[in-house]
């Protein structure tokens, strides 16, 4: 344990509040933004379309504001852990998976995506057999792709596979 509590490899409570105040700002900044550019003001007909978003994204900014300099007055011995490295590890094991899936459904459509990503975090994290995680990640694709696209009509994005199949 170091000076307040800190411990080596931590990420700290003032460190997380200032990242976050700052991204929310710069959320907030882009919707004034966006709604400066639809109109921000009162027509004849009553608010224009940018009215309410400028100042929802006003209220965001300065809200994060306020966060941003609060968190700057934490002084070092009141400065809490957050997150440590380990747990930091165990959160990436699951977001970097979520953004390499996030990224596959653009090129190989939800269905064949979110069967490599069942059946990617059976076998590493439950050590399953190929032959179970092949058919659990086939047979609940198969269950959504029957609900969605033949029950309720809704096309997901598909990819060359179910083209292939004649399925687009």
């Amino acid at each position: 344990m170091e000076k307040g509590g800190a411990r080596h490899g931590a990420i700290g409570t003032k460190g997380v509040e200032l990242v976050v105040a700052a991204l929310f700002f710069a959320l907030g900044a882009l919707v004034i933004f966006d709604s400066r550019r639809l109109g921000t003001g009162w027509a004849d007909d009553g608010p224009q379309a940018g009215y309410f978003p400028f100042y929802l994204g006003l209220i965001i900014c300065v809200s994060s504001l306020v966060t941003f300099f609060k968190a700057l007055t934490i002084r070092p011995e009141r400065d809490k852990v957050f997150v440590d490295s380990a747990q930091f590890k165990l959160v990436l094991a699951v977001f970097v998976p979520t953004v390499v899936y996030v990224g596959l459904i653009g090129l190989l459509g939800i269905y064949v995506s979110s069967m490599l990503f069942i059946g990617f975090f059976m076998r590493w994290q439950g050590k399953y057999s190929w032959l179970k995680l092949g058919m659990v990640s086939v047979g609940v694709m198969g269950v959504f792709f029957f609900v969605f696209e033949m029950w309720f009509k809704v096309p997901l994005p598909k990819g060359p596979l179910e083209a292939a199949l004649g399925l687009n």
